[in-house]
């Protein structure tokens, strides 16, 4: 289903897919329900939707819920993604949904844009990841977090240690 003999994903039934879960979107504070589908790379089909909630920071968005979705049904990578509005019209990922995609999708995974089918690199140029956790930080003080300036203005003396 999910691809043609030639392995390209089926676009067609990844966003028919993802119509068919933006009916079960929980968005009753928004009234944006938004539906997810991708092709993970061992062939299963996985989606999400968004479930608001009143307090709003933890709403969950539609590709959280495809993720948690992979991640619990085996894991894998995903290799094509989609996403729709509540009319079934294709949608690009916020700027954390973006992030979370490429942990789980990486800079070869297909996206379904507006413009066309584009790789992630286009999606997040110059995204964060894993390897960036894993560089040698060595060099870094060891007193100071890498995220505080090495000086401290002469208005605010040093904490006591």
């Amino acid at each position: 289903m999910a691809t043609d003999d030639a392995g390209v994903p089926d676009w067609e039934a990844l966003r028919a897919a993802a119509r068919q879960v933006v009916g079960r979107a929980y968005a009753p504070y928004s009234g944006f329900p938004v539906g997810a589908a991708a092709l993970a790379d061992d062939g299963r089909v996985v989606v999400g939707c968004n479930v608001e909630n009143a307090a709003y920071g933890v709403t969950l968005c539609a590709e959280c819920s495809l993720v948690s979705a992979l991640v619990t049904g085996g894991g894998g990578r995903l290799v094509a993604f989609t996403c729709v509005d509540g009319a079934g019209e294709l949608l690009m990922p916020c700027g954390r949904c973006r992030q979370l995609l490429w942990e789980h999708g990486g800079p070869g995974l297909l996206v379904d844009s507006p413009r066309g089918v584009v790789p992630m690199t286009e999606v997040l140029p110059d995204a964060f990841g894993a390897p960036d956790l894993a560089r040698d930080l060595t060099d870094r003080p060891a007193h100071r977090p890498a995220h505080r300036p090495a000086h401290r203005p002469a208005d605010r003396p040093a904490p006591e240690a």
